[in-house]
């Protein structure tokens, strides 16, 4: 069946990333552990500045390296049990910004494996039931390093993977400070001027 308006899901159905595929709607969505989530409407305009600030600052770290990276939509399938299969990923998010150091896990629709940095910026629609499971999905999933930016307090914070699979959090980065990438080695960010302008 064609589903082409996202009145025809069931949000209250497990999918799959096989499943998503198909649809044709323009609304922007993500699966967590197969259930549906729709992402809100066009970030607000000082969203959008702290995603271009990063970027502008990751992209120039990452010049003339192997590493890649991308902002949403980007889908990042984060399958469970090393699971590779469209009908069995039952998770797909759109983080805001990743960083990918592995080029095998990247292909034409997007990154299948945990990429080595994720980066969620809050807006005001993002709920504490949803950053919840992301922290779970990303710890399970293997992504090294995991930062959420919250605007209106200019703060960021840092979690970083332990040996034992388990994120350990930094204490948090404000505008005053520089942040310091551990996955990225000499990667550093003035957050006085990712938070400028907002």
């Amino acid at each position: 069946m064609i589903i082409d308006t996202l009145e025809q899901l069931d949000f209250g159905k497990q999918y799959t990333y096989a499943d998503y595929l198909k649809w044709q709607f323009e609304e922007r969505v993500e699966l967590i552990r197969g259930y549906v989530s729709h992402l809100l409407p066009a970030p607000s305009r000082q969203h959008q500045k702290i995603i271009w600030n990063l970027n502008g600052a990751i992209g120039a770290y990452l010049k003339d390296q192997p590493s890649q990276a991308y902002s949403a939509p980007f889908d990042v399938r984060l399958p469970i049990r090393d699971k590779k299969s469209n009908q069995e990923i039952s998770t797909v998010l759109q983080p805001d910004i990743c960083v990918i150091c592995d080029s095998s896990k990247l292909d034409d629709q997007g990154c299948i494996g945990a990429p080595d940095l994720v980066i969620e910026v809050l807006s005001p629609g993002n709920s504490a039931k949803e950053m919840n499971q992301k922290f779970d999905i990303y710890e399970e999933s293997g992504v090294k390093e995991y930062w959420v930016v919250y605007p209106e307090y200019e703060h960021v914070l840092i979690f970083t993977l332990s040996e034992a699979g388990k994120y350990v959090g930094q204490h948090p980065k404000t505008s005053k400070d520089l942040l310091r990438s551990t996955v990225l080695p000499d990667l550093t960010i003035d957050l006085s001027q990712v938070f400028a302008d907002k």
